[in-house]
């Protein structure tokens, strides 16, 4: 019983990330995990939309947000904190916001998120008593990547709300300036997403062990 612990991890895990959590985060970590299982091979897809993950045939998936899906096992890993950001060149045209009604005011504009183009914008979020209220900002940008998203901030192009995993390094580097930290829109949940919970295999349970450990410091 005790010696199984000890027995190498063998065989194929696929796995699908969210685009930018894989380059910023789980990616650069790899090369530990693959030190000390060289006998797994790993698949990884990385995408924002939700894969299937019967019909695409996926051992563990990590998805940001709510699981909606009633038929999936998830196992909440924490939040992520949030940030509200633009670039330096953008704040110096339309000023810093200093209130929610300097949002409006200064004429901001929003760049959105969605991972289906043409879906009604989400709204700029911000806390509100003990819940959360969304305001309609004007943008004439729509994307459905994480890494447009953040890319567009960076050129200039209007505010966004994103994790700090993501757009950490340009807050430090002043790519990107805060903007508005007493409203940034709620932590966005993290969970690790599985078909069955019964009979997982020993490398998906090390592998979702593994990616626990990775993203806790990113976590509230």
């Amino acid at each position: 019983m005790f010696a199984g612990d000890r027995v190498a991890l063998r065989g194929r895990l696929r796995v699908d990330l969210p685009t930018e959590v894989a380059r910023t985060t789980i990616v650069p970590a790899l090369p530990d995990f693959m030190a000390a299982h060289p006998e797994l091979e790993l698949e990884v897809s990385s995408t924002d939309r939700q894969v299937d993950l019967v019909q695409e045939g996926f051992d563990c998936v990590l998805r940001l947000g709510p699981i909606r899906d009633e038929t999936l096992i998830a196992r909440p890993l924490g939040l992520l904190r949030m940030a509200n950001a633009a670039s330096p060149a953008y704040l110096a045209r339309h000023g810093v916001p200093r209130s929610l009604e300097d949002l409006q005011r200064q004429e901001h504009r929003a760049i959105h998120f969605s991972t289906l183009l043409g879906a009604r914008p989400y709204g700029w979020e911000y806390p509100d008593g003990d819940s959360y209220a969304t305001l309609q900002l004007p943008g004439a940008l729509h994307v459905n990547s994480a890494q447009i998203y953040e890319a567009a901030a960076l050129a200039g192009l209007g505010l966004i709300q994103a994790p700090l995993l993501g757009i950490g390094r340009y807050l430090e580097s002043g790519a990107l300036v805060e903007i508005l930290p007493d409203f940034r829109r709620r932590p966005l949940a993290v969970s690790l997403v599985v078909a069955h919970r019964s009979n997982l295999s020993r490398r998906v349970r090390a592998f979702m062990k593994w990616i626990e450990d990775v993203l806790m410091p990113y976590m509230e």
